[in-house]
């Protein structure tokens, strides 16, 4: 039997990466379908897309400016993973943001 040579820290750090994001995006879609909550065509197609390009390729992202080295999501990609799991627990959506701290308008 021959040994599998050691990997790299680098290596087994992408793996795991890889790992998890499959985890995650299968756990959101079981949610979704346990919870019987209907995700709209787009989220159904990004889970679906995000995790054949996961499978093949190890990261869903082609620019490496989009996300950590290492990593296998974007940081947008990861932002609607865990909007499409908060949909499916039934969790209200967030706060959109509001003017801020601009100057009201002046009253007549």
């Amino acid at each position: 039997m021959k040994k599998k040579p050691p990997v790299s820290a680098y290596e087994a750090q992408k793996a795991a990466a890889k790992r998890a994001a499959l985890n995650a995006l299968k756990r959101a879609k079981r949610l979704a379908d346990k919870a019987g909550v209907k995700l709209s065509e787009w989220e159904g197609e990004f889970l679906g897309s995000v995790s054949d390009r996961v499978k093949t390729y190890g990261r869903a992202f082609g620019d490496p400016e989009k996300g950590a080295p290492g990593q296998a999501l974007s940081a947008m990609q990861t932002v609607k993973l865990k909007e499409i799991a908060a949909k499916a627990k039934g969790e209200p959506k967030a706060m959109k943001r509001g003017r801020g701290f601009q100057r009201k308008k002046a009253e007549e």
